[in-house]
């Protein structure tokens, strides 16, 4: 059985997930790439292996069950424990339109990936969690999740005049995710926390942003490594604390 410390990366095969992976990698950690589409998982999973890393694709599609469990399995069987889960996978669905001209089906389609699908991993993978000595959970969330900085007329949503409802509302609820399940794992040496990458250039914004997937994935990285005395129940970018 694998002794060295696996992560597992929801959405791995493109953008900040990838990135993250390849840093983690080079940290010595074994890399899952879970990846809805199983070709481009594995082509990911190669590119990592071309830099020495060790990778190993999942077909794993954050709203169906069926891949979650069988995903949770294999790495039951092969590794017996996971030391890091970091919920990358997510979708912008709003097109730029204000909140009441978005569709309710939009709305929906968006929580069920961002919200109900970040859930149902977790919750599939919190056993396997438990099993190491110290386990590590990375939400990715944004800036634009924040309620404070939504209402501050200073804000980079403010200046950029970003106002989505669906993908905003989705990454708010992301961070509930991460305070509650902090709560119940606040006896353990698991930690959970919120991640904001800052606007970076990735297919999720139709690479419009000016961060690069390099500083992004900086501070996934980062929370996905804490010691042990580091914090829990937060969210944070590459310059310390986010306001909620």
């Amino acid at each position: 059985m694998n002794t060295s410390k696996t992560v597992l990366i929801t959405g791995g095969n493109k953008g900040i997930g990838f990135e993250s992976a390849r840093q983690l990698g080079k940290l010595g950690f074994t890399i899952l790439i879970g990846s809805r589409d199983q070709s481009k998982g594995q082509e990911a999973a190669a590119s990592l292996k071309n830099e020495n890393i060790d990778a190993e694709a999942l077909t794993l599609d954050v709203t169906d069950l069926d891949t979650i469990q069988s995903a949770t399995k294999r790495i039951e069987d092969q590794y017996g424990a996971l030391d890091v889960l970091i919920n990358n996978a997510g979708v912008s669905l709003d097109r730029g339109l204000p909140p009441s001209q978005l569709e309710l089906t939009v709305l929906r389609n968006t929580y069920e990936t961002n919200v109900f699908g970040m859930f149902s991993v977790t919750k599939a993978m919190l056993p396997l969690i438990k099993k190491s000595p110290a386990g590590r959970i990375v939400n990715l969330s944004s800036g634009l999740a924040s309620l404070t900085m939504n209402i501050d007329p200073e804000s980079d949503a403010e200046k950029y005049g970003v106002n989505l409802l669906a993908y905003m509302s989705s990454k708010t609820a992301v961070n509930a995710l991460t305070v509650l399940f902090a709560k119940e794992l606040k006896n353990t040496p698991i930690k959970i926390n919120s991640a904001d990458p800052g606007y970076t250039a990735t297919d999720l914004n139709g690479h419009t942003g000016y961060r690069s997937v390099e500083q992004g994935a900086s501070i996934v990285v980062k929370l996905a490594t804490l010691p042990g005395d580091g914090p829990t129940g937060g969210f944070f970018d590459e310059n310390g604390v986010i306001p909620w």
